[in-house]
């Protein structure tokens, strides 16, 4: 019988579907079908495939498929480039995770390479010690609370609260919160945890160094909450601004560095320079003040109060360097 490049296709495609499915409790076909690039209809097919070949899988109209209970693969083997990945996966969890999360994931790296073979072993050594990660320029976590991301990971995943010694940016000290955690996220070299304030009242943002102290209370969350992409994607939405940057052509690659973390949308060609558009908050001043890295070569079109934003920094700063200057004399 002849295989066609179509049917191997499919047959990786429901072989890959079946991991997943034991990866996680239940699995939308939607997300299946964003996963492979194929319509909703192609995963329906599939699935009855892997059910005509006996594969015990629960479905429930609207909510998604699961494996029976008790139903197990046989032993997982690793392509050497899947295995490549784990090495670059330890050292940004060594580098970019607490203390705690990083030991629980070096102990799982042990047990992904004991099933490995020699040669795929030998293969990750190699790439291992050629492949290093700088450390952040500041730190991510408070030292003294090593475990801050497994508690808050754990407290999303039993809808528990959590107490926070947290210090706000105006405070001189900490101030205790208990909170209901909504989920984490890593944004402009940082690490939030979204939750709902007791304290406040209402949804807040909180940064991961600035939690001084962290405990379990045992206590329930008091009311339901939407998924983190929901509240985020809400707060994004009322306080996007259009912002247009005129950039010299053969200088436009510098300004590219980080730029999506400032609502980067698309750029274009404009005689001999660059147009780019960012959809943002720029009243905060951050805009200003990312863009001042490359206030010699890159024109404000849009908006006149960005503009004025930029010339009230450079003024500032003016005044400080020359009262330095000054006092030195």
């Amino acid at each position: 019988m002849a295989y066609t490049e179509d049917s191997i296709k499919r047959f990786e495609r429901i072989v890959a579907i079946l991991i997943q499915l034991q990866s996680k409790k239940i699995v939308r076909a939607q997300e299946f079908a964003e996963r492979f690039e194929v319509s909703v209809r192609t995963i329906y097919r599939d699935i009855r495939s892997l059910e005509a070949a006996g594969v015990p899988i629960y479905s429930e109209a609207g909510v998604g498929y699961s494996l029976v209970d008790g139903y197990k693969l046989p032993p997982v083997m690793f392509t050497h480039e899947e295995a490549g990945t784990f090495v670059a996966a330890e050292r940004l969890m060594q580098k970019f995770m607490d203390e705690s999360l990083g030991k629980h994931f070096q102990s799982a790296m042990f047990k992904i390479k004991s099933v490995l073979k020699e040669e795929q072993k030998e293969r990750l050594e190699a790439i291992r010690s050629n492949l290093l990660v700088s450390s952040p320029s500041d730190r991510m976590f408070n030292q003294n609370v090593p475990d801050a991301l497994e508690i808050l990971l754990e407290a999303v995943a039993e809808k528990r609260q959590v107490m926070l010694q947290y210090q706000s940016i105006e405070a001189t000290e900490p101030g205790e919160r208990f909170v209901e955690p909504v989920g984490v996220f890593h944004e402009n070299r940082n690490w939030y945890l979204f939750a709902f304030c007791h304290l406040r009242n209402d949804y807040r943002q909180f940064r991961a160094d600035r939690i001084f102290g962290i405990g379990r209370t045992g206590l329930q969350f008091n009311r339901a909450h939407e998924n983190l992409d929901h509240y985020l994607n809400r707060e994004r939405q009322v306080i996007k601004k259009t912002v247009r940057l005129s950039v010299e052509k053969e200088k436009a690659r510098f300004v590219k560095w980080d730029r999506k973390h400032f609502g980067f949308v698309s750029e274009r060609q404009a005689g001999h320079k660059i147009e780019m558009l960012f959809e943002c908050d720029y009243e905060n001043n951050g805009f200003a003040r990312w863009f001042m890295m490359f206030a010699d070569f890159v024109d404000i079109l849009e908006p006149a109060a960005l503009a004025d934003q930029v010339r009230d920094l450079l003024s500032k700063a003016g005044n400080r360097v020359e009262a330095v200057k000054t006092g030195a004399e």
